[in-house]
Formats: C-alpha cells, sequence, structure tokens
C-alpha cells in the first residue's frame, strides 16, 4: 500500500490498492438528492474520479474547479469528485462556488468507494488524496495516490491519461 501523511502525519489507508490495469471495482456513493450512484452509472464513458478529503478545504476546491475546467473540453469524459463530506455540504459548496458540472458525489453513508479504491484515512474517516481514470471499458488506466494530503495531484498527468483513455 502506498504511504500516506496528512498535515505530515502519518495515516493508516485501509481498503484495497487499485492498481493501472485493474478492472475498475463498483461502489456506491450518494448524489445530492440523496440517489445512490454507482460506476455502473457511467458505464460508456471515460470517468476522471477525483478524491479529495473535503470539498470545504483550499486544496480541494482548486482540485475540483481545475478538473472542472478541464474535463469541459473533453469530450466522452465524465468527471466525478468523491469526498466523505455530506450531500447537503457538498450541494451547498456547488451552489456556492457557481459550477454546475460537478458531480460530488459523497461516500460518506457506507465508505464504499474508499474501501474499493484504498483511500480511507482511518484515523480520520476521510479519503485520501487521489485521482483514477477508468476507461469506457471499465479498465483503470492512470492511478496517483497523493502522498501528503495537503498537496495537489498531478493535473497534467490525469488530464492526459482522460484525453488518451477510450
Amino acid at each position: 500500500m502506498t504511504n500516506v501523511t496528512f498535515k505530515g502525519n502519518p495515516v493508516t489507508i485501509l481498503g484495497n490498492e487499485v492498481k493501472v490495469g485493474d478492472t475498475a471495482p463498483n461502489f456506491t456513493v450518494l448524489a445530492n438528492d440523496l440517489s445512490e450512484v454507482t460506476l455502473d452509472d457511467t458505464k460508456g464513458k471515460v470517468r476522471l474520479i477525483s478524491v479529495v478529503p473535503s470539498i470545504d478545504t483550499g486544496v480541494c476546491d482548486a482540485q475540483t474547479r481545475r478538473f472542472n475546467e478541464e474535463a469541459s473540453k473533453l469530450n466522452n469524459v465524465e468527471v466525478l469528485t468523491i469526498s466523505c463530506d455530506l450531500p447537503f455540504a457538498q450541494s451547498r459548496w456547488c451552489a456556492a462556488s457557481g459550477l454546475e458540472n460537478v458531480k460530488t458525489l459523497s461516500d460518506h453513508r457506507d465508505l464504499s468507494f474508499g474501501e474499493a479504491y484504498g483511500v480511507i484515512m482511518k484515523e480520520l474517516r476521510l479519503l485520501a488524496r487521489s485521482v483514477f481514470v477508468v476507461d469506457s471499458n471499465d479498465k483503470v488506466v492512470y492511478v496517483e495516490y497523493v502522498s501528503e494530503g495537503t498537496n495537489h495531484p498531478d493535473y497534467e498527468k490525469a488530464i492526459e491519461a482522460a484525453k488518451q483513455a477510450k
């Protein structure tokens, strides 16, 4: 498993590490209206899955905005931002940010995504910052587990992987 720190402190990561070439594990998270969303709901599209500890923090806000902006230029790419924030907080953030195309999803209820992708920070019950690109055939084509939770991911590599995915 990847070693991750948060604000310089080591955290225990729970779940199953995902690697390039794996079949993307399915998961169940909640949309802002509390309906369930799964990976299968976006079948046939390239998925850029942006994982953040909390949408209400500066780096998470910037990450969500950046991927939203970049993805709007890509065909057949769905950007999903997943955190353990409550759906209500995510909805409030979306309204305040003015971003209408952001798909924020909450893993608060079951930690289903966190378990399936190996991103649960046990001590904080938050998801570790990470990025996954899944192609239209459900193959994982890009993985980044950010080693320090307060750092930015490599936006360029993730966007390039989404552009190359089919």
